[in-house]
């Protein structure tokens, strides 16, 4: 969390940063490294099941009972905590320059969608893959992935429409090394281990 809050001050471009959490502990460490905490979530979402849309749509409710409003939010979700200042400021100039509805993050994906497919129960391979996609990596172009570390999205065409995926959207590129998201334990040692890595060169220096 202060990895992301401090790259989200260092950027300089919001004007409100806040952390939405249901957590006085993780509120004060919050507003420790710059954050505001106008106010707690709720139980509805700080669910397992609920939607970070659904959390977002409570905090842009929030601020609307306290007279704010705001043409576009950013999600910078805790879990990425190597996207740094940098790429936040990049890809809110292409939210500027570009973009009508929002810019999110991706990275190139580490294998190709064309070599995955569903096993069924007996783990025949029965149309696993098409037969036609068979071929060498470097031939089947580039894909990329969601990498969940930057959402720069317009509020008002987000309240009409949440899927943000279409026309009036781009991508900001970023590298594998930095689209880290923690969702294991091993994801958790992996970024642990590129971050000391990081301070040891910055030491270095």
């Amino acid at each position: 969390m202060a990895y992301t809050i401090e790259a989200a001050v260092k950027s300089g471009c919001f004007d409100e940063i806040m952390v939405s959490t249901d957590s006085e502990k993780y509120a004060e460490i919050a507003r420790q490294y710059g954050a505001n905490i106008p106010f707690l979530r709720s139980e509805a979402t700080a669910t397992d099941t609920a939607s970070s849309g659904d959390m977002i749509e409570e905090v842009l409710n929030g601020y609307r009972q306290q007279k704010q409003e705001f043409d576009t939010f950013c999600l910078l979700q805790p879990t990425s905590p190597l996207r740094v200042s940098e790429d936040i400021f990049a890809a809110y100039k292409i939210y500027k320059e570009k973009a009508s509805f929002a810019v999110v993050s991706v990275c190139e994906t580490e294998h190709s969608p064309l070599w995955c497919g569903h096993l069924p129960e007996t783990n025949e391979f029965t149309n696993f893959i098409n037969p036609d996609h068979i071929k060498r990596r470097q031939d089947g172009g580039k894909f990329y992935r969601l990498n969940g570390a930057i959402y720069i999205v317009n509020i008002e065409k987000f309240r009409r429409d949440r899927f943000f995926y279409q026309a009036g959207s781009y991508a900001y590129i970023m590298s594998q090394e930095k689209s880290v998201d923690i969702d294991t334990e091993i994801d958790f040692r992996f970024a642990e281990l590129l971050i000391q890595d990081y301070i040891s060169k910055i030491m270095i220096k």
